[in-house]
């Protein structure tokens, strides 16, 4: 039996082949993509400076094989895969995807897409905060992998396809943003993520005291109390070996289980 709420270090194939069918209720992931987005290193903003030293030149050279993609299946009763665009040969038609709109301009793209398992329409998120874009250079989450995700995507995702009591899986965890949404949300989760340095992140980020610890509004910090007013979760003390490396931006910030950002 594997400890929920947790992420582990392991290749997720081999993880996945230990489990019995049906384990996870929801898949929520994000694979490679198989495009080789990482290549010159520099791609994610402004945590990844030594993105060389975490790995990333090498794991979006494919996307993950058939057989796991038949495990992604075979262990959940639902799953989510964004990216699914380019994985095609892999899924089965599908009525409901997700379409996350960016917002972008210039060559990068209008929109990401999110294959879905379950028989419903087609859904669209597009995140504001106080009529702001989140995707906007001034109101972003601090980031430490080139395609990491919003938390808030994540906490959208589980409010529109999740059920209570649910057990979410997250085989490609990267930084922990969907693990870290279904901590936010209240639901019980597992991770896996085969790279040592991003289970760390992981880790840290998992162990924040407050949302407000791995978001800040990076072009005007005189407006960071009023961002994240709105931004609580129960208090989990960061471990020592992180406090130094990432200090909280919000240490007034009182936590809770109220008010998460929507």
């Amino acid at each position: 039996m594997i400890e929920h709420n947790q992420i582990y270090n392991e290749d997720c194939l081999e993880f996945m082949k230990k489990l019995p069918d049906n384990y996870f209720d929801l898949i929520i992931t994000d694979p490679p993509y198989g495009i080789d987005i990482a290549s010159n290193g520099k791609v994610g903003g402004d945590n990844l400076g030594k993105a060389k030293d975490y790995g990333i030149c090498e794991w979006d050279k494919s996307i993950p094989s058939k057989e796991c993609f038949d495990e992604m299946k075979r262990v959940s009763k639902h799953q989510i895969i964004f990216g699914g665009n380019y994985m095609t040969e892999h899924l089965k038609p599908s009525s409901c995807w997700i379409v996350w709109d960016k917002d972008n301009t210039g060559n990068f793209a209008d929109c990401e897409l999110a294959w879905t398992s379950f028989p419903k329409a087609v859904r669209k998120f597009k995140y504001r905060w106080n009529g702001m874009l989140q995707e906007r250079m001034n109101f972003k989450e601090k980031r430490f992998h080139p395609t990491q995700k919003p938390v808030a995507l994540g906490r959208w995702i589980l409010d529109n396809f999740a059920t209570k009591g649910d057990l979410i899986f997250d085989p490609f965890a990267g930084s922990g943003s969907f693990l870290l949404a279904s901590k936010q949300k209240g639901f019980d989760f597992v991770g896996c993520e085969i790279n040592k340095d991003y289970v760390a992140v992981c880790k840290n980020r998992l162990a924040q005291q407050s949302v407000a610890d791995f978001t800040s509004p990076n072009g005007d910090f005189s407006k960071e109390k009023e961002f994240n007013k709105d931004l609580e979760v129960s208090a989990t003390p960061t471990p020592k070996e992180f406090q130094k490396e990432i200090p909280s931006l919000n240490p007034d910030i009182k936590s809770n289980r109220r008010g998460l950002l929507q």
